[in-house]
């Protein structure tokens, strides 16, 4: 549905210091640092922003006077901080809102190796695919259902690329299963890499695995009875994770279903999402002790979100100390008006008008 298509950016070293892995820690990463800077992304990001009336503010009533997009409020203290009747207004708007999970994008090197493995080892469809040669990238949409009631997923693939740099701020997508020794034979037999046999998690007693695709995405299996959401979880690292909740919930809308610490292996986790966890995709935050700043690579992209109006959820960004990188309207050529921010880690999100999405499954 929305593009990667390439741009300028500098990609700071892995940060070599943590080679944990996934058994022992939620970090579990072989981290790299020989990747050399490439040129991707998701869209031209517009930096300039427009005098806005939602809510009656004026997005220049946000800005700090360097001009740099950033809201004075920022996500660490909005909850300390005084709120307008018209900044309740937009808070409260965004509880009301019809938001849903639509997909996560990432890149990938060899598109056609990447469907076979996700449609023979993990059961998805092949939903849709498109090739843009004007743009040299193509891309697949995969997943267990159809695009209008399903998290899916958006592959990438950027002519003559065939390797990325996953980062360490990435951690995995999570998959449930009704059996998940089952599933990781075939996955064995199929040539996949599992990297954390069946067993009980840590600290509780759902079953779980871990395994790698073919660029090195991690998946965590999770046994659970049959859902009509199986593609589940988004896993990312933040560096403040109260901070990263007040913003989820006030900017985004989402609700925290759980939060569990794990003082024994020095990380706490925080489920978010718009409903509960057996029956929609959430985003699973992760804080590890002490660490506070991830590299991201160029590998994971951005998930997009649906909602009925993404010129208030761009406002409502802004107020909440997010940062708007493609200020809301239309795309050119096709016109679905879509908005991308920044979280306070610089994770990013593209919020999709959803009346203009149905056009465009359509």
């Amino acid at each position: 549905m929305l593009m990667i298509i390439p741009m300028a950016s500098t990609l700071r070293p892995s940060l070599t210091t943590f080679s944990l892995s996934s058994s022992s820690t939620r970090l579990g990463l072989s981290l790299s640092s020989s990747i050399p800077p490439r040129r991707f992304s998701f869209l031209h990001l517009d930096t300039d922003i427009p005098q806005l009336q939602c809510f009656g503010l004026k997005a220049s009533t946000l800005l700090r006077g360097e001009g740099n997009g950033m809201p004075v409020v920022t996500a660490g203290n909005i909850a300390q901080a005084s709120t307008s009747p018209a900044q309740e207004d937009a808070l409260e708007w965004v509880k009301k809102d019809n938001r849903r999970m639509l997909h996560v994008v990432y890149r990938v090197g060899d598109l056609d190796r990447t469907i076979k493995f996700y449609t023979e080892c993990l059961g998805m469809k092949l939903l849709r695919k498109r090739d843009i040669p004007e743009e040299r990238y193509s891309n697949a949409f995969l997943g267990y259902g159809p695009e209008d009631s399903h998290f899916v997923i958006e592959l990438t693939y950027n002519y003559g690329i065939d390797k990325y740099d996953i980062g360490t701020g990435f951690g995995h997508f999570g998959i449930a299963v009704e059996d998940v020794a089952k599933t990781v034979e075939l996955i064995k037999a199929k040539g996949g890499k599992v990297t954390r046999e069946p067993g009980p998690v840590k600290g509780g007693s759902t079953v779980i695995a871990f395994i790698e695709d073919p660029d090195g995405y991690k998946f965590e299996l999770l046994e659970r009875g049959s859902t009509p959401e199986p593609l589940c979880q988004v896993m990312l690292r933040v560096g403040d994770l109260d901070r990263s909740i007040a913003f989820y919930d006030k900017a985004f809308g989402m609700e925290l279903l759980r939060k569990r610490d794990n003082p024994e292996y020095k990380y706490t986790i925080a489920m978010m999402g718009y409903g509960p966890e057996d029956k929609n995709a959430v985003m699973e935050l992760t804080y590890n002790y002490g660490v506070t700043e991830y590299d991201k690579g160029n590998g994971y992209a951005q998930i997009a979100i649906g909602t009925d109006d993404v010129y208030k959820t761009a406002e409502v960004v802004k107020l909440c100390g997010g940062k708007v990188t493609r200020e809301p309207g239309p795309l050119p050529g096709i016109n679905t008006k879509i908005t991308a921010c920044l979280d306070p880690d610089g994770w990013k999100t593209v919020f999709v008008d959803n009346v203009d999405f149905l056009k465009e499954l359509e």
